[in-house]
């Protein structure tokens, strides 16, 4: 009889998981009601837009890249679609030109990192004050987004009623299907494959024929229409743009994906475990807002900890799994 051997790349997603269900314990133990489903569901509904900027950066990284443009792009979409929607614009078209630029600016980001060999960290960085300041030209203000239809009817008439005051909203249901769209994109089709073909070997999988450029820009355009989508959910979760929110949202969004199990180097991970790596970080910020006596920040130090644990985990699973295919 064969011993069972627990694969490797599992260890990441399934440590991942299992800090979230102690973190989720150690809140049912600590107080009163943290174990309600509306505090489950909640974490959804608060995290919906980052959830889905994450599916882009997970992508991203999944191919050795990074996406430092993610919270500006958030931004400047929130605040076009509220400027248009105040100057009189309809609802639906302003998001529609929102995801359009979103799409475009990602497109652009990945073309100019594939055609001149430029780092990927430069040209989002360079993208992140060029879409912010786009944000600040749109308005230098905050915009309500008051007595729209579309959004009214997006945020009562779209609104599933589960009863006991709960709520699932539209935006969590956006959430759920891009990421099982992109779960099935990135495990079931030739072009996720070519992700974390690229993400392990860049030079190999061009001499396996990947079309490396190509697939470089289409996850770069992927992760700009994330990053638009997000800016929508966002807007309509607040119903209201600003061009200062979502600063520094693009380390939320690594931070996540690192929690969630995928190796910040590429080609290692899944884009199933950014769902808990954004749910981790809930439960963490909801811990602090049920205890009341801790300060905010301790939001940061704690998911600073964990983010640098799991890169040393995942440096330990690299040099065991190394040490293995050598010996074989």
């Amino acid at each position: 009889m064969k011993k069972f051997k627990f694969p490797m790349r599992y260890v990441p997603i399934s440590a991942t998981i299992l800090v979230f269900f102690i973190v989720y314990l150690i809140g049912i133990i600590s107080f009163d009601n943290f174990g309600s489903p509306k505090v489950f569901l909640d974490l959804f509904v608060d995290n919906a837009y980052l959830g889905i900027a994450v599916i882009g950066t997970a992508l991203v990284i999944l191919t050795g890249g990074i996406d430092l443009s993610v919270g500006s792009i958030i931004a400047f979409t929130s605040i076009l679609i509220a400027k248009m929607i105040a100057s009189g614009s309809n609802a639906l078209v302003a998001i529609a030109l929102a995801l359009v630029i979103g799409i475009a600016f990602g497109m652009l980001q990945g073309w100019l990192i594939h055609c001149f060999s430029l780092p990927p960290f430069l040209v989002t960085l360079a993208g992140m004050f060029f879409i912010r300041g786009c944000g600040f030209i749109v308005s230098e203000e905050s915009i309500p987004i008051k007595n729209d239809p579309v959004f009214n009817f997006i945020q009562n008439d779209l609104t599933i009623k589960l009863g006991k005051g709960m709520n699932l909203r539209f935006i969590v249901i956006v959430y759920i299907v891009v990421l099982i769209a992109a779960i099935f994109f990135s495990q079931r089709t030739r072009a996720g494959r070519s992700i974390y073909a690229i993400g392990d070997n860049e030079l190999a999988a061009t001499l396996m024929g990947i079309p490396v450029g190509r697939t470089k820009i289409m996850t770069y355009t992927i992760a700009g229409f994330c990053s638009a989508l997000a800016g929508v959910v966002y807007a309509v979760y607040l119903k209201a743009g600003n061009p200062l929110n979502c600063v520094g949202l693009e380390m939320d969004a690594i931070a996540a994906v690192v929690i969630g199990g995928t190796l910040l180097t590429g080609g290692v991970g899944y884009v199933f475990g950014s769902l808990f790596g954004v749910l981790v970080l809930g439960l963490i910020q909801t811990l602090i807002v049920f205890d009341g006596r801790i300060n905010s920040w301790w939001t940061r130090i704690i998911v600073g900890l964990l983010v640098l644990a799991f890169i040393f985990m995942q440096n330990l699973i690299t040099k065991i799994s190394k040490s293995k295919s050598k010996s074989q």
